[in-house]
């Protein structure tokens, strides 16, 4: 039996530049965290007992004899790219809900890729891990995702990822004093809005408008510098990581209508109001997450007046997707002889 336990992130700046349609031409750039908030995924041999091959249970259960009849599409591609021949028994648990831009379709393909590695005793670098999650969901599931989400969900930590035209990229962690790490994790602040969305669908119309939003895209890429100097200045109070925030969730919301709408357009009002120096909507848009910079003394107000919304605190995850559990089993059947 193996359990992999795969982060969920928060991403801060430059979101969009991640895409290949954009950063195949321009280059791009992303903060992003990945946070102690995980997908776990448990995966076993499946003993040869049952009418059934395979059983799959995530907010569905299936019950199969092959791998083409999955539904689940990450997990079927998965199975059929590795050849698995071996019936299997694979349950999905997560600390957050799905479709709620926290990048949990790629901490979901990060984490059962890594199962099935070690399943059949292989290891696998972070860097192998990211490229084939982002190959599964741009390539074969033809999804409308970016190249951030399986980065953050294999390496962990707080990053400066950078994405060089063409298609190669680099992985930097932030180096920050250990006090400026913690007033920025205590300044941070996450509300659900109770909408769930398909994110390929949102980001499929910010795609189509990218050669009519190069300014505003260009200018987002370059916010991941600024966000960077001011935490790296011990002069600067995190507010102003939060004023920038607010200023890319302006340029974000330009990008397509479909990212925003009333309702959360009255929860990020509300959020200011109460003294949130910035904040965004997290993953592509329409629902969802959204995560607000929060000086520390006025946490509670904000909870206050969001206390309608459910509220999660978070910090940094800094290992990546893991193995927390690895009980190889005996694949051969024992020989007992005459």
């Amino acid at each position: 039996m193996i359990i992999t336990r795969t982060p969920f992130r928060v991403s801060f700046f430059g979101g969009g530049t991640d895409y290949p349609a954009w950063y195949n031409q321009h280059g791009g750039a992303v903060l992003s965290m990945a946070i102690n908030r995980y997908c776990y995924l448990t995966v076993r041999h499946l003993p040869p007992f049952f009418e059934h091959k395979h059983r799959v249970v995530y907010s569905k259960v299936e019950l199969v004899d092959h791998a083409e009849q999955i539904q689940h599409p990450v997990v079927r591609a998965i199975m059929l790219q590795q050849n698995i021949e071996s019936g299997l028994e694979i349950h999905h648990d997560a600390d957050l809900p799905a479709r709620s831009g926290m990048g949990s379709s790629s901490s979901f393909t990060v984490g059962f890729l890594k199962a099935i590695y070690a399943l059949q005793g292989k290891m696998i670098s972070n860097r192998t891990l990211a490229a084939e999650a982002i190959n599964i969901e741009q390539n074969v599931l033809k999804e409308n995702v970016g190249s951030q989400d399986q980065l953050a969900a294999a390496w962990g930590g707080f990053n400066h990822i950078e994405f060089e035209k063409g298609g190669d990229y680099s992985v930097n962690p932030v180096i920050l004093s250990a006090d400026r790490y913690q007033e920025l994790e205590s300044s941070i602040i996450l509300f659900f809005t109770g909408i769930q969305r398909f994110a390929s669908n949102v980001a499929g119309k910010k795609i189509a408008n990218f050669d009519k939003r190069q300014d505003e895209l260009t200018t987002m890429h370059g916010m991941v510098n600024e966000a960077l100097s001011i935490l790296n200045d011990q002069n600067q109070p995190i507010e102003n990581f939060g004023t920038l925030l607010n200023e890319s969730w302006k340029l974000k919301r330009s990008l397509s209508d479909a990212v925003t709408n009333p309702l959360i357009d009255e929860i990020y009002a509300e959020a200011i109001a109460a003294g949130a120096s910035g904040g965004k909507l997290m993953g592509a848009g329409a629902g969802g997450f959204m995560v607000f910079i929060v000086h520390p003394s006025l946490r509670r107000k904000v909870c206050e007046r969001l206390s309608r919304l459910i509220h999660v605190d978070c910090a940094i995850d800094h290992g990546g997707s893991q193995v927390v559990a690895y009980d190889p089993e005996r694949q051969s059947a024992v020989n007992c002889g005459v």
